[in-house]
């Protein structure tokens, strides 16, 4: 409730808030009485250069991501263009909650131990770069949530990315698929290693594949830390 609060009262002292089309509509109630400002898609760079040029202007702007701006979010890009392009603004991160954590609280208890968060996009990481990565988070056994599992362009990287886990996991590990996490449309699926390929999986879809200790109790995915 206290994070909810900060980031509502950050966007109420703002003037301006720049996002997304889809993430500004999911806080419209928010927006009411605010100029807003969105872009399509691949079309980060343009909105964060909008946002970071209307507050050296001294407008007090929102650069709005959704889930967390720190995960696979704008928080990283306006730090880095403010500094190579000399925006001399002052920039405060708000913690939100990260699509990986609110697709766990849906499925049960799957990151209670160590995991990792990987993203199957590669339009800015070499798919050669992505496989090193699954590679060594399935041979170190940490539950692993994939991002960006498939798009209707993207195809193939999902399946290898199973194909990664089958060799060093059992088919019946447990796998967890939260579509549209914490909105009205979403969708939560039980499946496992051997077979989740065959659920529906796109883009706002979170897969979470749990290691070798995780199983379902009372049909709740869960990854054991050892207390009991």
């Amino acid at each position: 409730m206290d994070r909810t609060r900060r980031a509502e009262e950050a966007i109420g002292a703002c003037s301006l808030l720049v996002g997304y089309g889809p993430y500004l509509d999911s806080i419209a109630d928010l927006c009411a009485g605010r100029q807003t400002l969105s872009s399509g898609m691949r079309q980060e760079t343009e909105r964060c250069r909008a946002a970071l040029e209307a507050a050296t202007e001294g407008a007090v702007v929102g650069l709005i991501s959704s889930g967390d701006a720190g995960v696979y979010g704008m928080a990283g890009l306006a730090m880095e263009m403010a500094a190579a392009e000399g925006f001399a603004v002052a920039i405060e991160v708000i913690a939100g909650v990260s699509a990986a954590n609110a697709a766990a609280a849906q499925l049960g208890a799957p990151l209670m131990l160590d995991s990792a968060t990987i993203s199957l996009s590669d339009l800015l990481v070499p798919w050669e770069t992505i496989v090193e990565r699954l590679q060594a988070v399935a041979a170190a056994d940490l539950v692993v949530s994939l991002y960006n599992p498939r798009s209707k362009k993207r195809r193939h990287q999902l399946d290898d990315a199973a194909a990664i886990f089958r060799a060093v996991r059992p088919l019946t590990t447990p796998v967890g698929i939260v579509t549209a996490a914490s909105r009205a449309e979403q969708q939560v699926v039980h499946s496992d290693l051997g077979h989740f390929l065959d659920e529906e999986i796109g883009m706002t879809s979170i897969v979470i594949i749990g290691n070798r200790s995780t199983r379902l109790i009372a049909g709740r995915m869960v990854t054991p830390r050892g207390y009991y």
